[in-house]
């Protein structure tokens, strides 16, 4: 039997819906009509600090007056926490996690001291430095109260995965993975136990998301995504990534930028089919 066709879009509740948003909602939207599917909404939840109950509300609020609908319940990943410790338990058990004591600061140095340093998507690929820490030293500094992350070590897994890892994009075509271009990632931290990276993989098998719909900027991240699938046993999913939109300065609409959010547009009297209008889609 055929698996049913769901995209989703999935938003972190960090602040107010832009325009931008407004796109990637309609995007899968649309993604998923075109393939005779539905349209997941998930709560991307997990940075607890800066996520706050009016922005999720607001989410749900601006869908609907944009005329999207989706089934329910909405899974937030704050409830799932479980889905993602037994994940990492997984990875740990095949020996491919590691604890990485380093503070930011002392990565920064470490890299500043080697020019050379590999780059990878987010910057400089981390160093390695916790890499050969005995598991007797690494419990005595877990005792001790000291914060860690758990770091994938990139050339175990990507030996354990063995064969050629890749995925398909609907514009780009067949891609070949590779992964080790992020180095040792972070799949958890003492405080968290789960990362960008490790939830939503595990969300997007756990939902049966069978097309990824995101934005080009999330475009490199697939190639993580697709060895961690491999690494848990998942089925990879076909993958759509919409360009961005983009201010008139040319800078892509971002929160941290303070785009004009949906609810102001909607209070200078907006309607949905302006704005609607207002993106590089059809209605």
């Amino acid at each position: 039997m055929a698996r049913q066709e769901r995209t989703r879009f999935a938003p972190s509740p960090t602040g107010y819906l832009h325009l931008g948003h407004a796109f990637s909602a309609m995007f899968a939207s649309q993604t998923a009509a075109q393939l005779g599917g539905t349209m997941l909404l998930r709560i991307e939840d997990i940075d607890r600090g800066r996520c706050r109950p009016e922005f999720e509300s607001a989410i749900s609020d601006n869908l609907t007056w944009l005329g999207l609908t989706w089934p329910m319940p909405v899974r937030r990943q704050s409830e799932h926490f479980a889905d993602y410790t037994a994940a990492l338990n997984q990875l740990d058990e095949a020996g491919l996690l590691y604890p990485c004591f380093c503070t930011r600061a002392e990565i920064k140095a470490e890299i500043a001291e080697s020019p050379s340093a590999p780059h990878g998507p987010d910057g400089p690929i981390y160093p390695g430095m916790c890499l050969g820490i005995t598991p007797a030293e690494a419990a005595f500094r877990k005792i001790r109260g000291e914060s860690f992350a758990l770091r994938l070590n990139i050339a175990k897994a990507l030996k354990q995965a063995g064969s050629e890892l890749a995925f398909q994009d609907a514009t780009r075509g067949l891609i070949r993975a590779d992964p080790s271009k992020f180095g040792d990632v972070i799949l958890a931290r003492k405080e968290t136990p789960t990362s960008y990276h490790l939830a939503v993989t595990v969300d997007d098998h756990t939902q049966g998301i069978t097309c990824v719909t995101r934005g080009d900027d999330l475009f490199e991240a697939t190639h993580i995504h697709r060895l961690l699938q491999q690494l848990l046993n998942y089925e990879t999913p076909r993958y759509a990534h919409h360009p961005l939109i983009q201010d008139a300065d040319g800078r892509r609409l971002a929160k941290r930028t303070q785009a004009t959010s949906l609810n102001e547009l909607r209070r200078r009297g907006l309607t949905p089919d302006a704005v609607r209008a207002l993106m590089p889609i059809s209605a």
